[in-house]
């Protein structure tokens, strides 16, 4: 009996847990991530943009990207809010600009686009579109159309974007993500953008699902504000593409492209092998299950079924060859309680490997980003989870999947299982997207993010990160009343 008492006092003060009282709420408990100098690492959270400092109705936020708008140097964000608490169909959304100053918590909040033409706005990207100077804005909409904002590069603040919806992006069903990437290295972008097709219904299974759609590019022959410049080319065509990310895949200094599809729990990479014209070349990405550390063989009953619905890139091993983070898929949906990483082989025709880093069920993982965040010159993961039940209320139980924000320090052997650091666990969270940044210029990695799932909590916040020679509170919230902070549940299955 002392033995098992003294097994449940030692897991409590271990870093598994981050925990010094697994009874309190996630933010309550006493950070145990350290620097490699001995500080410890806690969180700050400070909000850019809500209904309340916003003044306008958002919710459903899920993408963000940043650049430099009005070219002053400092960091403006884009971010795409849905704007309902329901798939209802309703052509609602909004598309915001964040300006930003030499002070992270000042930002000037600007309307870029409302209602009908940012219906269920889902993704934006930042680029030099029509080679101004100025950096355009692209955005995707699942309601049902891509639109292009042109920046008028004086009084961005005040006029009115230029924009339009190429007609051949419209009444195509739901764009999902879109990039700006400039595959033939011409200088002049191309717009990539996954479409997934109709939304579905209530009750609708993904594998319900028969219908192929369409990743594709859009070439720009002219001005982007006229119809006719858009011109598209299909890539390929899956049961629901979810992703269609630009990357150097293989490092010969041009962009690939890792494809998702969630309707068929697949990722395919579309090498660019451009000259004068876009080309690209499709390769399978053939997925093996990388043994448990207490496993000696690999367990292939379960074969892999990932999605690609969120993916980020680095080189974990350091063979010259850059892997993929993403998640697997669970029970229909493209979101997962687990985090893996991806090993890319030497040649394609060969087996990826896919390691599992660790878990938080029962949340599951939708958003993540890569960074060194303790500084000890090795990547990081961070995480935000994704809660069910209402969008409204906080009906949710510690069983339940919630919204939680964690992060994965990589240990010596990255194939072994990493070390996890919990954040913050709310009733109400949905974290699509982060970036990372060193918003306040102290010399550690901050945040960017947007949260869901929580209105009127919604919205696009940061999160500041703290060091301090003593453990400190987890994480400490922006608001003295938010959707309520939880426990890790009773058994955590890290």
């Amino acid at each position: 009996m002392k033995l098992i008492h003294f097994l449940f006092l030692a897991c409590l003060l271990s870093s598994c847990s981050g925990s010094t009282n697994a009874n309190l709420p996630v933010a309550e408990q006493l950070s145990r991530a350290q620097t490699p100098e001995g500080q410890y690492i806690s969180w700050r959270e400070h909000i850019i943009d809500d209904t309340e400092i916003g003044g306008v109705e958002l919710s459903g936020s899920d993408g963000l990207t940043v650049g430099d708008l009005d070219n002053d140097g400092f960091t403006d964000i884009v971010s795409v809010h849905e704007s309902d608490t329901e798939y209802d169909g309703a052509l609602e959304g909004h598309i915001r600009i964040a300006l930003g100053s030499a002070d992270p918590d000042k930002w000037e909040l600007i309307t870029l686009a409302q209602g009908a033409e940012a219906a269920a706005a889902e993704d934006v990207a930042i680029e030099d579109i029509n080679g101004d100077g100025y950096a355009d804005v692209v955005a995707a909409c699942e309601l049902a159309h891509l639109i292009y904002f042109q920046n008028p590069a004086t009084d961005i603040r005040s006029t009115r974007w230029p924009r339009i919806m190429p007609t051949v992006t419209q009444g195509r069903g739901s764009f999902i993500r879109v990039f700006a990437a400039d595959f033939n290295q011409d200088g002049q972008p191309e717009i990539v953008a996954a479409n997934k097709g109709d939304q579905l219904g209530s009750g609708t299974k993904d594998s319900d699902v028969t219908e192929f759609n369409a990743i594709s590019y859009f070439e720009l022959k002219g001005n982007p504000l006229e119809d006719s410049a858009w011109v598209e080319t299909e890539l390929i065509r899956v049961k629901i593409p979810i992703n269609s990310q630009p990357v150097d895949i293989d490092g010969d200094g041009d962009l690939d492209i890792v494809a998702g599809s969630r309707g068929e729990n697949r990722i395919v990479l579309l090498e660019n092998v451009s000259d004068e014209t876009i080309r690209f070349e499709q390769h399978p990405i053939r997925i093996r299950r990388a043994a448990l550390p207490d496993q000696e063989e690999t367990n292939q009953a379960n074969p892999p079924k990932v999605s690609g619905i969120n993916m980020d890139f680095w080189d974990v091993n350091q063979d010259g060859r850059l892997d993929i983070f993403l998640t697997e898929t669970i029970s229909g949906l493209a979101i997962s309680e687990y985090l893996h990483w991806l090993e890319q082989p030497a040649d394609w025709s060969q087996d990826w490997i896919l390691y599992q880093m660790g878990s938080i069920a029962p949340d599951r993982v939708i958003g993540l980003a890569v960074a060194d965040i303790n500084s000890d010159g090795k990547q990081d993961v961070i995480t935000g989870g994704y809660s069910s039940g209402s969008r409204r209320e906080d009906t949710q139980t510690i069983d339940m999947s919630l919204g939680r924000i964690a992060w994965f320090e990589q240990p010596v052997d990255p194939k072994e299982l990493w070390i996890r650091h919990d954040i913050s666990r709310r009733k109400r969270g949905m974290f699509d997207k982060f970036i990372s940044i060193d918003l306040d210029e102290d010399g550690d990695i901050d945040f960017l993010s947007t949260r869901g799932n929580s209105v009127p909590y919604d919205g696009v916040f940061w999160l500041e990160q703290i060091r301090t020679d003593e453990p400190a509170q987890a994480f400490v919230r922006a608001r003295p009343q938010d959707s309520e902070e939880m426990p890790l549940p009773l058994v955590d299955d890290h």
